[in-house]
């Protein structure tokens, strides 16, 4: 697939020089997509750090800079959060193992650089799930999803609890004890993750994933997905993971077995393929053919003509002008696939079904 109606964004994030040369129209498109697609602040900060923020028209500087103080705002609250959380699960003797973006941001990965970060996700031990609640609840975070079947949903078949949102701060905290639904057809074990876990910095409480694991996990959460809404932040994520990480030539391997012990060589290998069709991301030659091998095995990939014809309209802005008329249904299969890669049949049925009945209930509105 031609991926052009974002060629202008998509080279900006692979070669900050690109902006030099950009049109007004360009400017305007780009401004437009990366915004929506939550990259914005990304760009800004290449152009930053490769010293070319100051040549750049004043017009569409100051939307990335709009975008960019918003991040710096978000990585600077993230900080007390994480501090926060790890204070409440001191008493258990757990630590805060950060994910996604509050990893990156933490650890201090050229990843963090401009990413957005919303949410908090920490990764705790299934077998001291309510231990873990309890003690985030007494340090001030609520539930705030009442739903009887969503909270059932949620604490049964899920990968993590319902959304905590803190009663003062009103930062929302998601609680994993798993990186993919216990439903799920991969199965990573989540002791195998939490095992190698690494400090963050200098405090020993606040920890990320290890290299390897960061990167399948980032894998696992974007290919699992059936909103792909952001997915083109996912693929950056992974393509300054993997540049930073793959400057040691010894990750490589490493990546590639960790993969197949956790089971995810089929996430593995979308990443491999996509961040090089979209990023140009490096990787050692051959690997991305001897993991999809790895996949198919496993019955972990689609047929490589649609897989494309999918992700690569998907994994784009969702915008207009990043769009054709099949882009809707591309959308639409992958929704209904990461359900199917989640759920087994019969809960999968009594899911959408409920979620159907549920939309067209009309709202109900306090008197």
């Amino acid at each position: 697939m031609n991926t052009s109606p974002c060629a202008v964004l998509l080279e900006a994030l692979r070669n900050p020089d690109s902006l030099l040369g950009l049109t007004p129209t360009d400017w305007d498109l780009l401004i437009r997509q990366g915004r929506r697609s939550d990259v914005l602040a990304r760009v800004g900060e290449n152009a930053r750090h490769h010293g070319l923020w100051n040549v750049l028209p004043e017009s569409p500087r100051r939307h990335l800079e709009s975008a960019m103080k918003l991040a710096d705002r978000q990585h600077v609250e993230l900080r007390h959060e994480a501090q926060a959380i790890a204070r409440a699960l001191q008493p258990l003797g757990e630590p805060a193992v950060l994910l996604k973006g509050a990893a990156y941001t933490l650890a201090g990965l050229a990843a963090a650089r401009g990413r957005m970060v919303s949410d908090v996700d920490i990764l705790v031990p299934r077998h001291r799930l309510t231990e873990v609640e309890s003690a985030l609840m007494m340090a001030g975070w609520v539930q705030t999803n009442r739903d009887a079947y969503d909270q059932q949903y949620y604490r049964k078949w899920m990968h993590e609890l319902p959304p905590l949102r803190h009663a003062k701060r009103g930062s929302v905290l998601d609680v994993h004890h798993a990186i993919l639904p216990p439903t799920a057809r991969l199965k990573p074990e989540s002791a195998l993750l939490l095992v190698d876990t690494v400090a963050a910095g200098d405090d020993e409480r606040i920890r990320v994933l290890s290299q390897p694991d960061m990167v399948l996990h980032s894998a696992a959460h974007l290919f699992h997905e059936g909103e792909l809404e952001m997915g083109l932040r996912g693929v950056v994520d992974l393509d300054a993971l993997l540049r930073e990480f793959g400057q040691d030539t010894t990750f490589w391997p490493v990546l590639q077995a960790r993969a197949q012990v956790l089971d995810l060589e089929g996430p593995l290998y979308q990443a491999l393929r996509y961040t090089r069709l979209l990023m140009h991301t490096p990787a050692p030659d051959g690997m991305e053919a001897e993991v999809r091998l790895a996949a198919q095995r496993r019955g972990a990939v689609m047929r490589p003509a649609l897989q494309d014809a999918l992700f690569l309209r998907a994994l784009l802005p969702d915008h207009a002008t990043a769009s054709d008329r099949w882009t809707p249904l591309a959308r639409w299969v992958l929704y209904l696939r990461g359900h199917w890669l989640r759920m087994p049949p019969a809960l999968l049925a009594w899911h959408l079904l409920r979620k159907l009945f549920k939309s067209l209930q009309p709202e109900r509105t306090t008197p």
